[in-house]
């Protein structure tokens, strides 16, 4: 899909009412984690924000994913957008995204035009709340990962979500013996589960809804 394209789906769709709770649960692990969608979060909730953000690769529309590195802790060599955790002299949660963004993966925030803000999206393994920034850039990014929060960037194409093939499904076994039917997209040899593909399955349904 080109890059011009894509961006004028998204903005277009953005108009309409997000699809929220109902596109996200098209990706979630089941059993469903109801927490996730519930009106009062805990009160030691975290806040966090992730970058969606499309660049023009060869005419085609990109966007970045990357790999978390193996550490002790949830998230643990899992594929995610870039970003993290808000902090306090974040004035919103945009700048929470455009700063992670940029010390994650070297894309720098004046570059950054905003398109808007999604659907947040609670994670109850690691009491965030997550909130997907959407924007884009007409440059291609000079891509460079710190190497302490980014194992490697995978430069993701728009189009790759629209080959029958991306979307698979697998049993995750944990330990005490609990079991997560998982859907997944499956993005260059790497499992994209969990928040990152509820995040980007509301994605693709906006894409959908700009086109009516």
């Amino acid at each position: 899909m080109d890059f011009k394209s894509v961006l004028d789906l998204l903005v277009n769709g953005m108009k309409h009412p997000l699809p929220g709770k109902k596109a996200q649960l098209t990706m979630s692990p089941n059993p469903v984690d109801l927490s996730r969608f519930d009106p009062k979060l805990p009160d030691n909730h975290r806040k966090g924000s992730v970058l969606i953000l499309l660049y023009p690769n060869e005419d085609k529309a990109f966007f970045p994913l990357i790999k978390r590195p193996v550490y002790q802790g949830v998230h643990s060599g899992q594929i995610a957008f870039p970003g993290g955790k808000k902090e306090e002299e974040d004035e919103d949660e945009v700048e929470t995204a455009l700063r992670e963004a940029w010390e994650e993966v070297n894309i720098q925030p004046e570059q950054v035009k905003l398109i808007g803000r999604m659907s947040d999206l609670f994670i109850p393994t690691s009491n965030f709340l997550v909130s997907p920034i959407l924007g884009y850039t007409e440059e291609l990014p000079d891509f460079v990962p710190e190497k302490k929060e980014v194992d490697r960037i995978i430069q993701t194409a728009v189009s790759a979500f629209y080959e029958p093939e991306i979307r698979k499904q697998k049993i995750l076994e944990f330990s005490n013996n609990f079991q997560l039917d998982t859907p997944y997209f499956e993005v260059d040899r790497e499992m994209v589960w969990g928040a990152t593909a509820m995040i980007l399955s509301e994605f693709l349904q906006i894409l959908e809804n700009g086109k009516k």
